[in-house]
């Protein structure tokens, strides 16, 4: 696992896997064709899935990510998270608290905490977030119910914070430059690769802006 928070350090392009973002596909057989360095980090969402299904489905993306060598963090659930064996949890504002989360998965997994303003952020990293999501970057129809933050706020957390922070938010091909403009190395994505004709093609593309950016 310590190699795990290592490999985070250097991760730059994160997907969040949700079904619901995949209609009339398979989220996770889709998941099952990537390769080794594809993606850095995979997150599994299923807010919508009764327990037993995101069980199933969590523990075919652990083996999945654990062959190819990806980061993978469960979205939401300890119990889920635990019980697939997944490296991290990732969190909302509304969700346990990284305290609570700590305590019953243990120092060596991986915490994610969602922020939208620099106060959120600062107190997830002064709390023991392995990682931060800061966003919404663009507007986004995965939570249409959260406004764009002021980009400005990527420079900020750039100076700010000393985890990894990811862009997230409505990040596809047309706009990932804007959002490197302001700062921003790290991206997380749904919709850009979960609904893309072409997941391959649409992963190549936004690494290949990605790695413009050599830091």
């Amino acid at each position: 696992m310590k190699s795990k928070k290592k490999s985070l350090l250097n991760s730059r392009l994160y997907l969040i896997l949700d079904k619901n973002a995949c209609p009339g596909r398979n989220a996770v057989k889709t998941f099952g064709r990537l390769g080794r360095g594809e993606i850095d980090i995979v997150q599994l969402r299923e807010n919508a899935a009764c327990d037993r299904e995101f069980l199933k489905d969590a523990e075919i993306i652990r083996r999945l990510s654990w062959k190819r060598g990806i980061i993978y963090i469960v979205n939401n659930r300890p119990d889920i998270a635990l019980k697939a064996c997944a490296d991290g949890l990732h969190l909302g504002q509304s969700d346990l608290t990284l305290e609570a989360a700590r305590r019953l998965l243990g120092k060596n997994k991986i915490l994610g905490v969602s922020c939208h303003n620099l106060a959120q952020a600062l107190k997830a990293q002064s709390e023991g977030a392995d990682y931060i999501g800061i966003g919404p970057v663009f507007e986004t129809k995965t939570k249409p119910d959260l406004v764009p933050i002021n980009l400005n706020l990527l420079r900020a957390v750039n100076q700010k914070i000393s985890i990894p922070s990811f862009a997230i938010g409505g990040i596809d091909k047309g706009n990932i430059k804007t959002a490197m403009s302001y700062g921003a190395k790290r991206f997380a994505v749904c919709r850009a690769i979960c609904r893309a004709k072409n997941v391959k093609k649409a992963i190549f593309e936004l690494r290949n802006k990605i790695n413009d950016d050599p830091d």
